[in-house]
């Protein structure tokens, strides 16, 4: 499985597409997953093996992303972050854009500067691509959301 841990409760990566990679995911202890792909829903896969999804899907287009995307999956992190010793998976087809970007969205949430979190990101998974228009549209994201 195409897993990246950025912090001890926080990881990114690519697909997980059937039931056996769905176990692997399960095994390394994760318990709830933000699927970013258009591509496919994880949800059923999840159900199975006790994992909470939020499917969050989005379209790699390099077109801005609005608000509301954000607010999902960061409202998503935090009810799991709450009072738990959850583990979230935040994943896309490939691990290059659309998981960074909401990594980047909830790390931010999280009280990170952007900077730092996005050399965490980059640090851990080098393949992870920062487009300007998805960093932009974090930014505003985040300047809302403390408004």
């Amino acid at each position: 499985m195409d897993i990246t841990w950025l912090t001890d409760r926080i990881a990114v990566g690519g697909g997980i597409w059937n039931s056996d990679n769905m176990e692997k995911v399960a095994k390394a202890g994760i318990t709830h997953i933000i699927d970013m792909q258009i591509e496919f829903d994880d949800t059923p896969l999840g159900l199975a093996h006790g994992i909470e999804v939020l499917w969050n899907p989005t379209d790699d287009d390099f077109e801005p992303k609005p608000g509301t995307l954000f607010r999902r999956g960061v409202d998503f992190a935090q009810a799991a972050f709450e009072g738990t010793e959850a583990k979230l998976f935040i994943h896309c087809a490939a691990g290059v854009h659309r998981a960074p970007m909401m990594a980047l969205a909830v790390l931010g949430s999280m009280g990170w500067s952007l900077e730092d979190a996005m050399q965490l990101i980059e640090g851990r998974r080098p393949v992870a691509d920062f487009a300007e228009v998805y960093v932009e549209s974090v930014e505003q994201f985040l300047g809302e959301s403390e408004a």
